[in-house]
């Protein structure tokens, strides 16, 4: 069971704030609807006044589908504020702008204007705006894995909200250091306290929207203490208002969140009378707590399984009719372990499949955000990539003007003094190309196979291969989303790289070559460009120090704090090449890549699965363990085989 998005939730949250705070006039239309509207009246106006107005409402309109057009809005609007001293103008103007700029993860940009909006607000004697443009600071701190500076600025918002008497936003920012205590700082019984605090504000101002959300948030506080009856009082209570309120998404939100109470009480009740079967046949006494049902919760596992089912089916329901991706996400992957306990593992199967397209599916809309966040040097070093590929012509050029000088030595004196002016420049260049050259060969070895960058250099393109006999690795880290939600963005992404950085520097000692890292999962293929006999071989030795390497880590570390990890392998044949112009990049395709995939996803944690046909090439070299026959979707029976 995991938090459900509750970064997101507050994201949009401070959005709502951020525009009532601003003074937004209530517009009948919204969307794109709104947007028109405002452009017409724009084109209309003739005042400086009602156009600033306009251009900051464009602003706000966009926050959400098109962050660059507000910030393009923005300026012109407050370029027009400026000019006409409104001061109290320039203070929303740079609320929105702050917002616009933390909605595409420009976060030093989003707190630079959130910054100059609060002391304008603060010199006006505008509390509500000083008050909630602090808290918006908050946000952009947590995001930034800044804790200590996102619970200061909360507090601050906290403050001065109360002096202003505003109770919605103190509510808000209240439960924000209540999340922040949760998520950050994992201070449990503090997170309560504090989103008990803004609860008792939701109630106090009547606003059901809020109550359903921080009942939604404790409950989650409460599962992650193994509260199993707080937890559920308060997924049922965030259910009931949201049916009467219509919020789909945080309905479908709470029905997965009981089926999946209703399982960790299974699991637990499971798992405590095999500790205590274990405990009556040992000399060493083991702690026994079984779970006591709540009212309205089955005691059985047939009840339980049964309820389980019903509250993830509907959910799952729900979130299919209103394209809510996350909720179709968290309700497959608890129906995987509901059909798991079952006994029903083909339907487990499926169930897996489909979280894991849908996991995939969601990163690969979210990837452009996250590049953002994560790639803006890469980005820069892509252009620095395709400049490199000018270098080799440039050399020629400096030598061919060279040799052209040279020629002029039989022009006497005068042309021999212009010869080493010219000389002396040219070689210079060419010093400075040499350099700009070995950056550029770096990185562009950094990107691609030896081989295939220096035909890329010659050419300028690069043909697609076919390769008989590779080896595929194909991993992915088994709670890669349950601990994400324990760590920082930063943190999360500071793992990662710490992991697969590991990855690649056992990869390189067997000579894999590592294609790409698809959110979580890591890819690499031994036997191309060039050949390799020992290709299936290497692939095993680097999956075992791989597995290695997650083993040790997690036993360092924790399950907070990184991953546990699976493997699978397969050989084969596959097509290589680059594609694309625009971020280009070297990719493998073919059924062997599949099939890798297949294994890895048949795998378990910590376990390095192979095919058949991997196995009958390292038989002799490793230990392996027969799994027997198992179906594989669209592939069929498929024999495999653990390692070890």
């Amino acid at each position: 069971m995991r938090r459900k998005n509750t970064a997101k939730i507050v994201l949009l949250l401070v959005l709502c704030t951020s525009t009532l705070l601003m003074s937004f006039p209530v517009f009948a239309k919204e969307g794109q609807a709104k947007i028109d509207s405002l452009l017409s009246d724009l084109s209309k106006q003739q005042e400086d006044t009602n156009k600033a107005k306009i251009l900051m409402y464009l602003s706000g309109a966009y926050e959400e589908t098109n962050p660059e057009k507000g910030i393009e809005y923005g300026l012109k609007a407050l370029a027009l504020a400026k000019q006409l001293k409104w001061q109290r103008g320039e203070a929303r103007i740079y609320t929105v702008l702050g917002t616009n700029n933390k909605t595409i993860a420009r976060n030093n940009k989003a707190l630079e204007y959130y910054i100059t909006a609060a002391k304008l607000y603060h010199q006006l004697g505008d509390k509500s705006g000083e008050g909630r443009t602090t808290g918006n600071m908050g946000t952009v701190y947590r995001a930034l894995g800044d804790s200590v500076r996102a619970l200061d600025c909360f507090q601050k918002a906290v403050h001065i909200l109360e002096e202003s008497g505003e109770k919605k936003g103190v509510a808000i920012y209240t439960g924000n250091i209540g999340n922040l205590y949760c998520d950050e700082l994992h201070n449990y019984p503090k997170a309560l306290e504090y989103m008990g605090r803004s609860l008792k504000y939701f109630e106090e101002a009547g606003e059901k929207s809020g109550i359903a959300r921080t009942s939604l948030n404790m409950g989650n506080v409460h599962a992650r203490m193994n509260n199993f009856t707080g937890a559920i009082a308060c997924f049922r209570r965030t259910l009931e208002i949201s049916e009467q309120i219509d919020n789909r998404i945080q309905a479908a939100n709470s029905l997965c969140n009981i089926g999946g109470i209703y399982l960790r009480i299974l699991e637990t009740t499971i798992n405590n009378k095999n500790r205590k079967s274990v405990a009556q046949n040992s000399t060493n006494e083991l702690p026994f707590a079984p779970y006591k049902p709540d009212k309205g919760v089955p005691a059985d596992k047939a009840g339980l399984l049964a309820g389980a089912f019903e509250y993830l089916k509907r959910g799952l329901a729900i979130s299919e009719e209103i394209g809510f991706l996350e909720g179709m996400i968290d309700c497959q992957r608890e129906l995987r372990l509901a059909y798991k306990l079952s006994g029903d593992y083909q339907h487990a199967l499926q169930a897996s499949d489909e979280y894991h397209k849908l996991f995939d599916s969601v990163y690969s809309m979210d990837n452009e955000e996250q590049i953002v966040k994560l790639s803006v040097g890469y980005e820069y070093d892509r252009l620095r990539l395709a400049d490199s590929l000018k270098t080799a012509e440039r050399e020629k050029i400096a030598t061919i003007n060279l040799k052209k000088q040279k020629s002029y030595t039989y022009m006497g004196l005068v042309g021999i003094a212009v010869l080493t002016g010219f000389s002396f420049f040219i070689v210079k260049e060419r010093k400075k190309s040499e350099k700009e050259r070995k950056k550029s060969d770096g990185l562009l070895l950094n990107i691609l196979p030896e081989e295939v960058a220096k035909e890329l250099k010659a050419k300028g393109a690069t043909t697609a291969r076919h390769y008989d006999n590779v080896t595929v690795l194909f991993t992915d880290f088994v709670n890669f989303t349950q601990v994400g939600e324990h760590m920082s963005p930063q943190g999360l992404i500071d793992e990662l790289h710490a992991c697969f950085r590991a990855f690649d520097e056992i990869t390189t000692k067997y000579q894999i070559e590592k294609i790409k890292t698809i959110g979580d999962a890591y890819l690499a293929v031994c036997g191309l460009p060039l050949p390799d006999a020992q290709h299936a071989e290497n692939v095993v030795k680097a999956a075992l120090e791989i597995s290695a390497f997650m083993a040790d880590r997690l036993a360092k570390l924790g399950s907070n704090r990184t991953f546990a990890l699976r493997v699978g392998i397969h050989s084969g044949t596959v097509v290589a090449g680059i594609v694309g112009v625009k971020k280009f990049a070297y990719d493998i395709w073919g059924d062997t890549v599949n099939t890798a995939a297949r294994m890895e996803q048949n795998s378990e944690s910590s376990k390095i699965n192979l095919s058949q046909t991997t196995y009958d090439l390292v038989k002799d070299t490793f230990k392996c363990t027969y799994r027997g026959e198992i179906d594989v979707k669209g592939k069929g029976m498929m024999k495999m085989y653990y390692v070890g």
